[in-house]
Protein backbone atom coordinates (compact mmCIF):
# COMPACT_ATOMS: atom_id res chain seq x y z
CA UNK A 1 0.00 0.00 0.00
CA UNK A 2 2.84 2.34 0.59
CA UNK A 3 4.77 1.34 -2.17
CA UNK A 4 1.80 2.27 -4.31
CA UNK A 5 1.23 5.02 -2.92
CA UNK A 6 4.46 6.46 -3.36
CA UNK A 7 4.61 5.46 -6.95
CA UNK A 8 1.93 7.67 -7.45
CA UNK A 9 3.29 10.51 -5.97
CA UNK A 10 6.63 10.36 -7.83
CA UNK A 11 4.34 9.74 -10.81
CA UNK A 12 2.99 12.75 -10.52
CA UNK A 13 5.66 14.65 -9.65
CA UNK A 14 7.37 13.48 -12.76
CA UNK A 15 6.61 16.35 -14.94
CA UNK A 16 8.20 18.71 -12.40
CA UNK A 17 10.93 17.12 -11.15
CA UNK A 18 11.89 14.30 -13.46
CA UNK A 19 14.01 11.47 -11.94
CA UNK A 20 17.83 11.68 -11.81
CA UNK A 21 20.45 9.71 -11.14
CA UNK A 22 23.82 10.74 -9.06
CA UNK A 23 26.83 9.10 -10.57
CA UNK A 24 29.67 8.51 -7.90
CA UNK A 25 33.10 7.33 -9.84
CA UNK A 26 35.91 5.39 -7.88
CA UNK A 27 38.66 3.50 -8.23
CA UNK A 28 36.79 -0.35 -8.13
CA UNK A 29 33.90 1.16 -10.12
CA UNK A 30 31.02 3.06 -10.78
CA UNK A 31 27.74 3.73 -8.88
CA UNK A 32 25.17 5.95 -8.70
CA UNK A 33 22.15 7.15 -6.65
CA UNK A 34 18.85 7.59 -7.88
CA UNK A 35 17.23 10.97 -6.90
CA UNK A 36 13.52 10.47 -7.55
CA UNK A 37 10.63 12.74 -7.81
CA UNK A 38 9.06 12.56 -4.61
CA UNK A 39 12.60 12.99 -3.11
CA UNK A 40 13.82 15.90 -4.97
CA UNK A 41 10.63 18.15 -4.02
CA UNK A 42 11.29 17.04 -0.19
CA UNK A 43 14.73 18.58 -0.85
CA UNK A 44 13.54 21.99 -2.71
CA UNK A 45 10.59 21.91 -0.28
CA UNK A 46 12.90 21.61 2.80
CA UNK A 47 15.42 24.24 0.94
CA UNK A 48 12.99 26.93 0.21
CA UNK A 49 11.75 26.46 4.24
CA UNK A 50 15.65 27.18 5.59
CA UNK A 51 15.71 30.15 3.03
CA UNK A 52 12.47 31.23 3.78
CA UNK A 53 13.39 31.00 7.95
CA UNK A 54 16.49 33.03 7.36
CA UNK A 55 14.96 35.91 5.68
CA UNK A 56 12.57 36.01 8.33
CA UNK A 57 14.77 35.29 11.04
CA UNK A 58 17.35 38.21 9.63
CA UNK A 59 14.11 40.24 9.14
CA UNK A 60 13.00 40.05 12.89
CA UNK A 61 16.85 40.55 14.07
CA UNK A 62 17.20 43.51 11.65
CA UNK A 63 13.96 45.06 13.60
CA UNK A 64 14.68 43.89 17.01
CA UNK A 65 17.77 45.93 16.29
CA UNK A 66 16.52 49.08 15.07
CA UNK A 67 13.76 49.04 17.94
CA UNK A 68 15.80 48.90 20.43
CA UNK A 69 17.85 51.24 19.39
CA UNK A 70 14.86 53.56 19.16
CA UNK A 71 13.97 52.73 22.28
CA UNK A 72 17.56 53.38 23.95
CA UNK A 73 17.08 56.48 22.62
CA UNK A 74 13.40 56.90 23.77
CA UNK A 75 14.56 55.92 27.31
CA UNK A 76 17.81 58.46 27.62
CA UNK A 77 15.63 60.95 26.56
CA UNK A 78 12.91 60.13 29.40
CA UNK A 79 15.98 59.84 31.56
CA UNK A 80 16.77 63.41 30.45
CA UNK A 81 13.36 64.59 30.93
CA UNK A 82 12.77 63.39 34.16
CA UNK A 83 16.17 64.58 35.66
CA UNK A 84 15.24 68.08 34.09
CA UNK A 85 11.90 67.64 35.93
CA UNK A 86 13.82 66.87 38.99
CA UNK A 87 16.03 69.48 39.08
CA UNK A 88 13.31 72.25 38.14
CA UNK A 89 11.41 70.46 41.52
CA UNK A 90 14.47 70.66 43.55
CA UNK A 91 14.83 74.45 42.90
CA UNK A 92 11.33 75.07 43.78
CA UNK A 93 11.71 72.99 46.81
CA UNK A 94 14.78 75.24 47.30
CA UNK A 95 13.04 78.34 46.80
CA UNK A 96 10.19 77.18 48.88
CA UNK A 97 12.15 76.17 52.03
CA UNK A 98 14.21 79.89 51.60
CA UNK A 99 10.49 81.94 51.11
CA UNK A 100 9.81 79.01 54.57
CA UNK A 101 12.38 80.16 56.01
CA UNK A 102 11.58 83.98 55.43
CA UNK A 103 8.19 83.75 56.50
CA UNK A 104 9.50 82.16 59.95
CA UNK A 105 11.89 84.85 60.53
CA UNK A 106 9.12 87.39 60.00
CA UNK A 107 6.79 85.86 62.46
CA UNK A 108 8.94 85.67 64.69
CA UNK A 109 9.94 89.48 64.26
CA UNK A 110 6.30 89.96 64.93
CA UNK A 111 5.69 88.28 67.83
CA UNK A 112 8.80 90.80 68.55
CA UNK A 113 6.72 93.06 67.37
CA UNK A 114 3.46 92.33 69.07
CA UNK A 115 5.14 91.48 72.74
CA UNK A 116 6.55 95.39 72.52
CA UNK A 117 2.94 96.71 71.21
CA UNK A 118 1.59 94.92 74.32
CA UNK A 119 3.99 96.43 76.28
CA UNK A 120 3.49 99.94 75.21
CA UNK A 121 -0.17 99.44 75.61
CA UNK A 122 0.06 98.79 79.16
CA UNK A 123 2.09 101.87 79.61
CA UNK A 124 -0.24 103.65 78.03
CA UNK A 125 -2.98 102.34 79.59
CA UNK A 126 -0.85 103.73 83.18
CA UNK A 127 0.04 107.30 81.98
CA UNK A 128 -3.69 107.20 81.03
CA UNK A 129 -4.40 106.49 84.33
CA UNK A 130 -2.23 108.76 85.92
CA UNK A 131 -3.13 111.71 83.54
CA UNK A 132 -6.91 110.68 84.87
CA UNK A 133 -6.07 111.27 88.29
CA UNK A 134 -4.03 114.17 88.11
CA UNK A 135 -6.76 116.10 86.18
CA UNK A 136 -9.33 115.47 88.85
CA UNK A 137 -6.88 116.63 91.71
CA UNK A 138 -6.12 119.59 89.52
CA UNK A 139 -10.31 120.17 89.05
CA UNK A 140 -11.00 119.26 92.94
CA UNK A 141 -8.14 122.06 94.00
CA UNK A 142 -9.70 124.50 91.56
CA UNK A 143 -13.23 124.19 92.34
CA UNK A 144 -12.28 124.15 96.14
CA UNK A 145 -9.89 127.08 95.33
CA UNK A 146 -12.83 129.22 93.40
CA UNK A 147 -15.31 128.21 96.60
CA UNK A 148 -12.43 129.79 98.99
CA UNK A 149 -12.45 133.05 96.88
CA UNK A 150 -16.27 133.48 96.52
CA UNK A 151 -16.31 132.42 99.64
CA UNK A 152 -13.96 135.29 101.03
CA UNK A 153 -15.55 138.03 98.74
CA UNK A 154 -18.95 137.41 99.90
CA UNK A 155 -17.72 138.17 103.30
CA UNK A 156 -15.75 140.95 102.33
CA UNK A 157 -18.64 142.87 100.52
CA UNK A 158 -20.43 141.72 104.13
CA UNK A 159 -18.08 143.18 106.24
CA UNK A 160 -18.32 146.36 104.01
CA UNK A 161 -21.93 146.81 103.56
CA UNK A 162 -22.35 146.43 107.79
CA UNK A 163 -19.64 148.58 107.87
CA UNK A 164 -21.73 150.97 105.69
CA UNK A 165 -24.94 150.62 108.07
CA UNK A 166 -22.95 151.19 110.82
CA UNK A 167 -21.50 154.71 109.93
CA UNK A 168 -24.72 155.75 108.20
CA UNK A 169 -25.89 154.70 111.88
CA UNK A 170 -23.66 157.48 113.65
CA UNK A 171 -21.55 154.93 115.24
CA UNK A 172 -18.07 155.31 115.13
CA UNK A 173 -15.53 152.44 114.16
CA UNK A 174 -11.86 152.81 115.18
CA UNK A 175 -9.78 153.37 112.29
CA UNK A 176 -7.35 151.25 113.41
CA UNK A 177 -9.35 148.37 113.08
CA UNK A 178 -10.96 149.04 110.04
CA UNK A 179 -7.67 149.27 108.22
CA UNK A 180 -6.12 145.92 109.78
CA UNK A 181 -9.67 144.32 108.49
CA UNK A 182 -9.06 145.82 104.66
CA UNK A 183 -4.97 144.67 104.75
CA UNK A 184 -6.50 141.34 105.82
CA UNK A 185 -9.39 140.96 103.56
CA UNK A 186 -6.97 142.31 100.54
CA UNK A 187 -4.14 139.74 101.61
CA UNK A 188 -6.80 136.88 101.47
CA UNK A 189 -8.05 138.05 98.36
CA UNK A 190 -4.68 138.18 96.46
CA UNK A 191 -3.88 134.89 97.95
CA UNK A 192 -6.77 133.37 96.88
CA UNK A 193 -6.05 134.76 93.45
CA UNK A 194 -2.63 133.74 93.36
CA UNK A 195 -3.70 130.12 94.28
CA UNK A 196 -6.73 130.76 91.38
CA UNK A 197 -3.93 131.88 88.46
CA UNK A 198 -1.73 128.81 89.70
CA UNK A 199 -4.61 126.50 89.21
CA UNK A 200 -5.66 127.81 86.27
CA UNK A 201 -1.78 127.73 84.59
CA UNK A 202 -1.76 124.18 86.07
CA UNK A 203 -5.24 123.33 84.25
CA UNK A 204 -3.69 124.70 81.12
CA UNK A 205 -0.47 122.58 81.48
CA UNK A 206 -2.53 119.69 81.81
CA UNK A 207 -4.76 120.00 79.21
CA UNK A 208 -1.89 120.80 76.91
CA UNK A 209 -0.21 117.44 78.09
CA UNK A 210 -3.87 115.77 77.71
CA UNK A 211 -3.86 116.71 73.57
CA UNK A 212 -0.11 115.61 73.53
CA UNK A 213 -0.75 112.50 74.73
CA UNK A 214 -3.91 112.23 72.35
CA UNK A 215 -1.62 113.33 69.43
CA UNK A 216 1.02 110.36 70.73
CA UNK A 217 -1.94 108.46 71.10
CA UNK A 218 -2.80 108.84 67.39
CA UNK A 219 0.38 108.46 65.83
CA UNK A 220 0.81 105.02 67.56
CA UNK A 221 -2.42 103.67 66.25
CA UNK A 222 -1.25 104.53 62.79
CA UNK A 223 1.79 102.95 63.32
CA UNK A 224 0.42 100.29 65.36
CA UNK A 225 -2.14 100.04 62.05
CA UNK A 226 0.87 99.58 59.93
CA UNK A 227 2.46 96.84 61.80
CA UNK A 228 -1.00 95.23 62.09
CA UNK A 229 -1.59 95.62 58.36
CA UNK A 230 1.94 94.34 57.40
CA UNK A 231 1.70 91.25 59.96
CA UNK A 232 -1.39 90.19 58.25
CA UNK A 233 -0.36 90.04 54.33
CA UNK A 234 2.47 88.25 55.82
CA UNK A 235 0.34 85.56 57.58
CA UNK A 236 -1.90 85.56 54.62
CA UNK A 237 0.78 85.08 52.17
CA UNK A 238 2.33 82.15 53.83
CA UNK A 239 -1.22 80.59 54.67
CA UNK A 240 -2.53 80.12 51.51
CA UNK A 241 0.20 78.12 50.53
CA UNK A 242 -0.72 75.38 53.43
CA UNK A 243 -4.17 75.86 53.33
CA UNK A 244 -4.13 74.67 49.41
CA UNK A 245 -1.59 71.97 50.35
CA UNK A 246 -3.43 70.65 52.73
CA UNK A 247 -6.76 70.71 51.07
CA UNK A 248 -5.59 68.78 47.82
CA UNK A 249 -4.31 65.96 50.36
CA UNK A 250 -7.77 64.88 50.77
CA UNK A 251 -7.83 64.41 54.68
CA UNK A 252 -10.58 67.18 56.26
CA UNK A 253 -8.25 70.16 57.68
CA UNK A 254 -10.06 70.84 60.59
CA UNK A 255 -10.08 67.04 62.29
CA UNK A 256 -5.76 67.08 61.03
CA UNK A 257 -5.58 70.69 62.99
CA UNK A 258 -7.96 69.59 65.64
CA UNK A 259 -6.07 66.09 66.63
CA UNK A 260 -2.62 67.87 66.57
CA UNK A 261 -4.38 70.60 68.63
CA UNK A 262 -4.79 67.74 71.16
CA UNK A 263 -1.48 65.78 70.96
CA UNK A 264 0.98 68.58 71.53
CA UNK A 265 3.87 66.41 72.67
CA UNK A 266 6.78 68.78 73.33
CA UNK A 267 6.89 70.43 69.92
CA UNK A 268 5.51 73.58 70.69
CA UNK A 269 2.02 74.64 72.12
CA UNK A 270 -0.39 76.83 71.27
CA UNK A 271 -0.10 80.90 71.14
CA UNK A 272 -1.47 82.83 73.89
CA UNK A 273 -4.03 85.52 73.22
CA UNK A 274 -3.06 88.80 74.48
CA UNK A 275 -5.48 89.46 77.40
CA UNK A 276 -6.07 93.40 78.68
CA UNK A 277 -8.22 94.89 81.42
CA UNK A 278 -11.06 96.18 79.51
CA UNK A 279 -13.56 97.33 82.81
CA UNK A 280 -16.19 94.91 81.96
CA UNK A 281 -16.42 96.97 78.29
CA UNK A 282 -15.84 95.06 75.24
CA UNK A 283 -11.77 94.53 73.60
CA UNK A 284 -10.18 97.14 71.50
CA UNK A 285 -9.69 96.87 68.11
CA UNK A 286 -6.20 96.44 68.41
CA UNK A 287 -6.24 93.59 70.61
CA UNK A 288 -9.04 91.93 69.10
CA UNK A 289 -6.20 92.50 65.31
CA UNK A 290 -3.39 90.63 67.63
CA UNK A 291 -5.16 88.08 68.80
CA UNK A 292 -6.71 87.12 65.05
CA UNK A 293 -2.59 87.23 64.35
CA UNK A 294 -1.52 84.69 67.01
CA UNK A 295 -4.68 82.56 66.01
CA UNK A 296 -3.82 82.41 62.33
CA UNK A 297 -0.12 82.02 63.97
CA UNK A 298 -0.98 78.72 65.50
CA UNK A 299 -2.50 77.15 62.50
CA UNK A 300 0.36 78.02 60.75
CA UNK A 301 2.07 75.96 63.66
CA UNK A 302 -0.41 73.22 63.76
CA UNK A 303 0.32 72.80 59.99
CA UNK A 304 3.77 72.60 60.14
CA UNK A 305 3.65 70.05 62.82
CA UNK A 306 0.80 68.18 60.71
CA UNK A 307 2.85 68.24 57.63
CA UNK A 308 5.54 66.37 59.65
CA UNK A 309 3.24 63.42 60.45
CA UNK A 310 1.92 63.22 56.90
CA UNK A 311 3.54 61.76 53.64
CA UNK A 312 4.02 65.14 51.46
CA UNK A 313 7.48 64.17 50.73
CA UNK A 314 8.93 61.91 48.08
CA UNK A 315 10.60 58.62 49.10
CA UNK A 316 13.17 58.86 46.40
CA UNK A 317 15.46 61.81 46.00
CA UNK A 318 18.00 60.67 43.45
CA UNK A 319 17.38 60.68 40.24
CA UNK A 320 14.43 58.23 38.99
CA UNK A 321 11.59 57.89 36.54
CA UNK A 322 8.18 57.44 37.26
CA UNK A 323 7.37 53.49 35.48
CA UNK A 324 3.53 53.47 36.35
CA UNK A 325 1.12 55.48 37.96
CA UNK A 326 -2.21 54.61 40.59
CA UNK A 327 -5.05 53.44 38.92
CA UNK A 328 -6.18 49.80 36.30
CA UNK A 329 -2.97 48.41 34.93
CA UNK A 330 -3.21 45.58 32.74
CA UNK A 331 -6.44 45.03 33.57
CA UNK A 332 -5.79 44.86 37.81
CA UNK A 333 -5.72 47.68 40.29
CA UNK A 334 -2.38 48.90 40.79
CA UNK A 335 -2.27 50.48 43.84
CA UNK A 336 0.32 52.80 44.07
CA UNK A 337 3.29 54.43 42.16
CA UNK A 338 6.95 53.38 40.98
CA UNK A 339 9.78 54.82 41.02
CA UNK A 340 12.34 53.42 38.68
CA UNK A 341 16.01 53.80 39.49
CA UNK A 342 19.59 51.61 39.77
CA UNK A 343 19.28 49.00 42.66
CA UNK A 344 20.52 50.04 46.14
CA UNK A 345 19.25 53.53 45.50
CA UNK A 346 18.33 54.91 48.78
CA UNK A 347 14.38 54.69 49.97
CA UNK A 348 13.23 57.61 52.65
CA UNK A 349 10.86 57.59 54.89
CA UNK A 350 7.97 60.30 53.74
CA UNK A 351 6.62 61.25 57.09
CA UNK A 352 6.90 60.76 60.82
CA UNK A 353 5.90 57.52 62.09
CA UNK A 354 6.20 53.57 63.50
CA UNK A 355 7.39 50.59 61.62
CA UNK A 356 4.50 47.71 61.67
CA UNK A 357 6.25 45.38 59.25
CA UNK A 358 9.60 45.12 57.89
CA UNK A 359 9.87 41.79 55.89
CA UNK A 360 9.16 39.21 52.99
CA UNK A 361 5.51 39.62 51.38
CA UNK A 362 4.69 37.33 48.88
CA UNK A 363 4.68 39.94 45.29
CA UNK A 364 5.90 43.05 47.25
CA UNK A 365 8.92 41.20 48.03
CA UNK A 366 10.52 42.90 50.72
CA UNK A 367 8.40 45.29 52.39
CA UNK A 368 8.84 47.78 54.42
CA UNK A 369 5.06 49.34 56.35
CA UNK A 370 5.27 52.45 58.36
CA UNK A 371 2.29 53.61 60.36
CA UNK A 372 1.62 57.37 60.53
CA UNK A 373 -1.30 59.91 62.51
CA UNK A 374 -4.61 60.55 61.10
CA UNK A 375 -4.52 56.98 59.64
CA UNK A 376 -2.55 57.26 57.28
CA UNK A 377 0.14 53.85 56.53
CA UNK A 378 2.75 54.03 53.51
CA UNK A 379 4.29 50.98 52.10
CA UNK A 380 7.34 50.34 50.27
CA UNK A 381 8.07 47.48 48.20
CA UNK A 382 10.22 45.16 45.89
CA UNK A 383 13.84 46.59 47.98
CA UNK A 384 17.04 45.00 47.89
CA UNK A 385 17.74 46.37 51.73
CA UNK A 386 15.67 47.02 54.73
CA UNK A 387 17.33 49.59 57.17
CA UNK A 388 14.79 49.19 59.92
CA UNK A 389 13.04 46.73 62.32
CA UNK A 390 9.07 46.75 63.15
CA UNK A 391 8.04 48.65 66.09
CA UNK A 392 11.15 50.87 65.28
CA UNK A 393 9.92 54.87 65.17
CA UNK A 394 11.33 56.67 62.20
CA UNK A 395 11.08 60.47 61.23
CA UNK A 396 10.19 62.39 57.90
CA UNK A 397 13.52 61.83 55.72
CA UNK A 398 15.53 58.89 57.25
CA UNK A 399 16.36 56.23 55.21
CA UNK A 400 15.03 52.92 55.31
CA UNK A 401 15.82 50.90 52.46
CA UNK A 402 17.23 50.27 49.34
CA UNK A 403 15.57 50.20 46.00
CA UNK A 404 15.47 46.40 44.39
CA UNK A 405 13.93 44.11 42.52
CA UNK A 406 12.69 41.31 44.92
CA UNK A 407 9.06 39.67 44.73
CA UNK A 408 6.88 40.07 41.67
CA UNK A 409 8.72 42.82 39.38
CA UNK A 410 10.19 42.90 35.96
CA UNK A 411 12.86 45.43 37.14
CA UNK A 412 14.68 47.56 39.94
CA UNK A 413 12.09 49.86 41.02
CA UNK A 414 10.24 51.14 44.47
CA UNK A 415 6.48 50.33 44.26
CA UNK A 416 5.38 53.10 46.72
CA UNK A 417 1.53 53.43 48.52
CA UNK A 418 -0.37 55.29 50.43
CA UNK A 419 -3.58 54.17 52.64
CA UNK A 420 -6.47 56.34 54.49
CA UNK A 421 -7.88 54.37 56.96
CA UNK A 422 -6.74 51.08 55.26
CA UNK A 423 -8.10 52.65 51.39
CA UNK A 424 -5.60 52.92 49.09
CA UNK A 425 -4.84 56.51 47.49
CA UNK A 426 -2.58 58.02 44.53
CA UNK A 427 0.55 58.97 46.23
CA UNK A 428 1.03 61.58 43.71
CA UNK A 429 -2.39 63.94 45.70
CA UNK A 430 0.32 64.28 48.73
CA UNK A 431 3.44 64.60 46.44
CA UNK A 432 1.58 67.11 44.14
CA UNK A 433 0.02 68.83 46.64
CA UNK A 434 3.73 69.32 48.14
CA UNK A 435 4.75 70.98 45.10
CA UNK A 436 4.03 74.47 46.19
CA UNK A 437 5.47 74.58 49.83
CA UNK A 438 8.87 72.75 49.99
Amino acid sequence: MLTRLTYKINHALERVFPEQRLFLRSEDGTRFIRLTPLAQCLGWTGSAAFVAWSIIATAVLLMDSIGSGNFRDQAARDQRLYEERLQILSTQRDARASEALAAQARFNLALAQISDMQSELLSSEDRRKELETGIGVIQSTLRRTMGERDEARRSVEAMLAAAKDEANGGQVIATGDATATLDFLTAALESTAAERDLMAASAVQAETFAQDMIYEQRLRDERNDQIFQQLEDAVTVSLEPLDKMFRASGVPVNTILDQVRRGYSGQGGPLTPLALSTKGGEPDPDSLRANAILTELDRMNLYRIAAQRMPFAQPVKSAFRFTSGFGMRWGRMHNGTDFAAPIGTPVYATADGVVISADWSSGYGRLIKIQHEFGIETRYAHLSAMSVRKGERVSRGQRIGDMGNSGRSTGPHLHYEVRVGGKAVNPMIYIKAANDVF
